[in-house]
Parts: structure tokens; sequence; C-alpha cells
């Protein structure tokens, strides 16, 4: 990951390919990571990667969230890792056994482990059958992932600093539902400005919309960026 570029990983969850390259181009002289997420992945095809990608050693992200019984995430796993991203997420409620199965099968990727997707709040939780509140859930999918061996969990910037206690200071905490002051919440529910979740302890903040949708997504990841 570059690291003269900010902690920040733009989701280029674009309607097209020619769109996410071009927002691409414009944040990565400002931005460490590019996030290529389920929907542009299953529009284009892993030659999306090369294209946003392109020749500027930015990061990649590759946010697939596979969640499956252990056989079918390792085969995912090893077929995705020859793209050669630095991130690849799987959902830490699949269990341990499919954690490390991902693990496994991709030794050269960091599995990011995703505990509970910021859109859901502790009402949500209840009504999925899953023990809240939202912190707790969260810490324990943490230690559930790390202990299969995800070098990396995905929370919200609320969590991080619980998260960080909870599984210590070398796993990377990646954190969406990062909003600017004064941007909309859109469909997240446990959200922060970046600063305030770098400062709770995150390596690297996911934000779409207030930049992608801005209208110069450059100039916008450049705001941010020196911002932090």
């Amino acid at each position: 990951m570059p690291q003269d570029r900010a902690p920040i990983a733009v989701a280029l969850d674009a309607p097209d390919v020619e769109t996410a390259a071009r927002w691409a181009q414009a944040v990565t002289p400002y931005v460490a990571v590019v996030k290529v997420g389920l929907e542009l992945f299953c529009r284009s095809g892993p030659s999306v990667v090369e294209t946003v990608r392109g020749g500027t050693g930015v990061g990649l992200f590759l946010d697939l969230k596979l969640h499956d019984i252990p056989n079918t995430v390792a085969g995912a796993a090893r077929s995705v890792a020859r793209l050669k991203p630095l991130y690849l997420t799987v959902h830490a409620s699949g269990g341990a056994d499919m954690v490390r199965a991902a693990v496994e099968a991709a030794p050269d990727v960091t599995i990011a482990a995703v505990t509970v997707l910021t859109s859901l709040g502790d009402a949500s939780l209840e009504q999925i059958g899953m023990a809240g509140p939202s912190r707790d859930a969260v810490r324990r999918l943490a230690a559930l992932a790390v202990g299969a061996g995800a070098g990396a969990l995905v929370c919200s910037p609320q969590e991080v600093a619980a998260v960080r206690e909870e599984v210590g200071p070398h796993i990377v905490l990646i954190t969406p539902g990062v909003r600017p002051a004064g941007s909309e919440a859109d469909d997240q529910a446990r959200i922060a400005t970046p600063q305030q979740a770098l400062s709770n302890g995150a390596d690297l903040l996911v934000i779409g919309r207030p930049i992608t949708g801005a209208k110069d997504p450059g100039a916008a990841a450049a705001t941010i960026a020196a911002s932090l």
C-alpha cells in the first residue's frame, strides 16, 4: 500500500467499468487503495481489476464478502488470489473453519473478515437472531476471525477502539461508514467522520459516495486526504 497517500479506500461502486476507471484515475494520486465491490465485479468480471488499477501501483481491496461452506470459499479465494489484491473480504459469521479456509487458500492475500455490516443497527441484529448489542457482536466475531488467521477486520468506526482492545495492535482495522462532517448518512447506521475513525484506531477508511458522488471526485479525495 503506497505510504505517501492517505489511508483511504475509495469504493468504486460504479454503474459501469468506464465510470469506475475514471473515478480511479481521479483519486489514485491521493488515496492508497481502491475498492472493487460485488456489484462491479459481478457486472464486469475479473478484468475490471486491471482496468481500475492501471499502472498506478494503488492497492486493491477486493470486497466480495465471501460466505459459503469452507470448501467453496477456499476455491473462490484461490481463484481471485491471482488478481493480487491487498485485501479480500469474507464474512466472519461464516465461522472459523470458513475464514481459515480462505486464509489457507490465498496465503499472499490479507483476508479481511467482515464483522457486522454497518447498515445493521441493534434492532436489525435482533431481527436476524444475532445477540447484541452491535459492539458485543462485533467483538465476538473479531476474536473468532483473528483466531482463524484473518489479518484484517472490517468494522464500523464506532467499534474500532473496542476491537483494537480485543485483537491487539497488529491486525489491520478497516472502517466503512465513514462520512465527512455534513455528509448524508445514506444507508449507513453506524458512522463517524474520517478524523474520528482514525482517532479511534482505524488503519484504513472506506469512503464511497462522499467522493464518487462529488462533481469532482479527485478534488473531493484530495480535500479529505488533506484533512487527515
